[in-house]
Order: C-alpha cells, then sequence, then structure tokens
C-alpha cells in the first residue's frame, strides 16, 4: 500500500527514542520494521497511546524517516499528536516511550492515557 511522507513539524522522535527502536528492530531481526504510533479511545483519561512494529503501512498512513528510523501514523491518529515529540525514558523502575503532546490537557499518573 501506498503512504505519504509525515512532516517532521508534526510529529518527531527523540534521539533515545530512536535508539530504542533500532535496538528493538535489530533484536527482531527484521530490518523492515517500523515503529506504529496510533491513539485510541480509552484509557483513565479517555485516549491512549500505543506502539507496535509493524512490517506494513495502509493507505493512510503517514510515513517519518528519521535517522534511518522509520515511524508510521495513521491519519486520525496524527490529528491528536501533531506538533508531539516521542521520547523514551529509562527509570529503576520502568522504561516506556513518553509523548510529549501539546494538545493534551491532562494526563494521567501512567503516562499512557490523556484527554483533550
Amino acid at each position: 500500500m501506498s503512504s505519504r511522507a509525515l512532516d517532521p513539524a508534526d510529529l518527531s522522535l527523540s534521539q533515545a527514542a530512536v535508539a530504542r527502536v533500532r535496538a528493538l528492530v535489530e533484536a527482531e531481526g527484521n530490518p523492515g520494521l517500523m515503529l506504529r504510533v496510533s491513539v485510541s479511545g480509552g484509557g483513565c483519561s479517555g485516549f491512549q497511546y500505543g506502539f507496535d512494529l509493524d512490517a506494513e503501512t495502509g493507505s493512510d498512513d503517514l510515513v517519518l524517516d528519521q535517522d534511518g528510523v522509520v515511524l508510521v501514523i495513521d491519519e486520525a491518529s496524527l490529528d491528536i499528536l501533531k506538533g508531539s515529540r516521542i521520547d523514551f525514558t529509562e527509570t529503576l523502575m520502568a522504561s516506556a516511550f513518553v509523548v510529549n503532546n501539546p494538545n493534551a490537557t491532562s494526563t494521567c499518573g501512567c503516562g499512557t492515557s490523556f484527554s483533550l
């Protein structure tokens, strides 16, 4: 399926996120894998972020190649995440992708759920 290029001003990855995706793709042994970011209804604040490794793109997908790591997002999710930056953090308690979303009006304690 065909997909379009994503403007880095609309959604971007931090260097820590790029490094983590690169490590995950390498561990899977499939250089064709991409980081798929999505937003769905649910979670304790109304919406939740989703992160998956995917080898396919759909007709409504937008694609960003940043430093050799490919990020994929559907148009509906991009409407909610426009202007966001995806980071990866590691602490003693957890490691996770974190979305710095300027459109979110509140987030929950776990950091994966938000409202607009």
